[in-house]
């Protein structure tokens, strides 16, 4: 089977994992553009996907640049999301593909619909309350995280109550999401821990290599939902 060339936006802790996991997962690292480097269809050097894992500032553009290129692109930066809506509009305008999510674990993905389903049955249970803990390293810039935020999202949306987050930044945590339901006399926690770096890697490329041959603007839902790529062939 042939490698997938694959361009990485942003030459981070995240840029360097997925560089060094990449050609064990069937890529060909063909282009690696830095967090303030120029997204072009010439930097992108003939990518048939790219991965964006940059600073909020700079994703929006980056993301928009790979749809005028012609790139489907996966975006793992966090924080630029009030941009989304613009963005979105921009890459179906392009007939491009892009798939965002706060966090590409798989395991993340597949938590996210456990949380739904327990928040819809104690949002019925009207002695438990719920709260949500997210640990990240201390280097981490937002807080809550991006992932903390979707689960809240998900959880108020079943249960119809509001979902606090406390969040905590100490050590080298990569990072841990615990959603809690308290009584007075019991205790239910759910817990995501990623214990490597790696994880996120790993999801963003199953992504990547799922995205290519589609149109639109997808999350990791989707991945889950349609596990196969209708056309895996390079682009140009």
């Amino acid at each position: 089977m042939s490698t997938i060339p694959l361009a990485l936006v942003g030459m981070g802790r995240m840029g360097r994992a997925l560089a060094e996991l990449a050609p064990d997962r069937g890529f060909e690292v063909v282009a690696r553009i830095d967090s303030d480097g120029a997204v072009t269809r010439a930097s992108l050097g003939g990518a048939a996907v790219a991965i964006e894992f940059s600073v909020p500032a700079a994703a929006a553009a980056n993301v928009i640049a790979c749809a005028a290129a012609g790139c489907p692109v996966i975006v793992g930066t966090t924080g630029w999301y009030a941009d989304l809506p613009r963005v979105r509009t921009e890459v179906e305008r392009a007939g491009g593909a892009m798939l965002h999510a706060p966090n590409f674990s798989l395991g993340v993905a597949i938590f996210d619909r456990v949380v739904a389903e327990a928040a819809r049955l104690f949002g019925g249970a009207t002695s438990f309350d719920g709260h949500l803990v997210e640990t990240h390293h201390r280097a981490k810039v937002d807080a809550p995280s991006g992932t903390a935020a979707a689960l809240a999202r998900t959880a108020e949306a079943a249960s119809g109550r509001s979902m606090p987050i406390t969040s905590i930044r100490v050590g080298s945590v990569p990072g841990t999401h615990e959603v809690v339901f308290d009584a007075p006399f019991e205790q239910v926690r759910l817990v995501h821990e990623a214990r490597d770096r790696r994880v996120f890697a790993e999801g963003a490329l199953v992504a990547a290599r799922w995205i290519i041959g589609r149109r639109g603007v997808f999350t990791m839902q989707d991945v889950l939902t349609t596990p196969e790529s209708p056309t895996p062939s390079r682009q140009t």
